[in-house]
């Protein structure tokens, strides 16, 4: 069953219509912020690629994309999951440079998520993927880049405020990033789900990069799935920050260092997917024939949420819902796009 929560006696701080401003808004300011400061250049990206070509991201596993025929070229395609291994492939065909990169609006459809205040079946996020040098894959690195994300954020919440002053009554971003990794946080609390772990840290630490996401950890589980094939699992991690609203860890970023090709060979073996060491995108990288690099996503409807102090993705993203959740909304007032 889909879940839907309304905090008690929430009350959007913007209107319907300057909801939609504002949303125009932090779109463009922080395309911008965190393009220039990443050094990344806007490129368009497909919606859908062929099913044979190995470029779909998989996410956990499970999830069935959306799939269809196209006659004329005698193929199947998918609708995009992501755009993980596609930006790599894009960064070698444009000959991207070492310090450079790309930037993109990602769409994607996940027919099968589960629904909640977060989560919809319409995706929306600046998908992006930056060449490195071989001295770069290192924490370090991913730290620097982290920060500079979570700094372009800041600076898009202070000039959106100065446009709509009414959103000042929210609490502002903390710049100030703590580093945590999965495994620390199942050292603590043992006994929570990761859900829990990371709402107990986050509260205290309201920005937050968690790191390690994907392999196993001493109890033998991940804090959460991530496909073998695009980040390091030793390299990687979500941006959480606190959201006030709904008093809970908010995941707005899940970004990492790429695999190079023995890490690649290390979280096929695994995770059980030898077989996609065949497809053309998985012989390149094993053959070192795509650059090293860093990406990741950042979610459009997650950020817009949290700067204008939104309670549910709905109200700034146009999307599908089902009944129960239609119409706890709108006894609650609260207006789905």
């Amino acid at each position: 069953m889909n879940k839907i929560y309304i905090p008690e006696n929430y009350k959007p701080v913007l209107d319907a219509y300057d909801t939609q401003r504002a949303i125009a808004y932090i779109k463009e300011t922080f395309q911008q912020e965190f393009s220039k400061a990443l050094n990344l250049k806007r490129v368009s990206a497909p919606l859908f690629v062929t099913e044979s070509s190995g470029l779909n991201d998989n996410l956990n596993g499970y999830e069935r994309p959306v799939a269809f025929d196209i006659p004329a070229v005698g193929m199947d395609a998918q609708v995009v999951h992501s755009l993980a291994k596609w930006k790599r492939l894009a960064l070698k065909r444009y000959n991207f440079t070492v310090g450079n990169g790309l930037y993109t609006d990602m769409n994607a459809i996940r027919r099968d998520e589960e629904l909640d205040n977060l989560h919809s079946v319409y995706v929306d996020q600046w998908d992006w993927e930056k060449v490195l040098a071989p001295r770069d894959r290192n924490t370090s690195y991913l730290a620097d880049t982290v920060r500079t994300i979570v700094s372009a954020m800041c600076q898009t919440q202070d000039t959106l405020r100065s446009v709509f002053p009414q959103l000042t009554a929210l609490p502002p971003l903390d710049g100030e990033v703590s580093f945590v990794t999965a495994q620390e946080l199942e050292d603590l609390w043992p006994g929570l789900s990761p859900r829990e772990r990371e709402d107990a840290w986050v509260k205290e630490h309201p920005t937050t990069f968690l790191m390690g996401i994907g392999g196993a950890l001493k109890s033998g589980r991940p804090h959460d799935g991530r496909a073998p094939d695009y980040d390091d699992w030793d390299l990687n991690g979500d941006i959480l920050l606190w959201n006030p609203v709904l008093e809970r860890a908010f995941e707005v970023s899940s970004m990492g260092i790429r695999v190079d090709p023995t890490a690649l060979d290390r979280q096929l073996t695994a995770s059980g997917c030898d077989e996609r060491r065949a497809l053309p995108f998985h012989k390149m990288l094993l053959e070192g024939k795509l650059p090293l690099t860093i990406g990741g996503g950042i979610g459009q409807s997650r950020l817009c949420m949290l700067l204008l102090g939104k309670a549910h993705i709905g109200e700034v993203q146009a999307s599908v819902w089902d009944e129960q959740t239609i119409s706890a909304c709108q006894e609650a007032g609260v207006i789905l796009l």
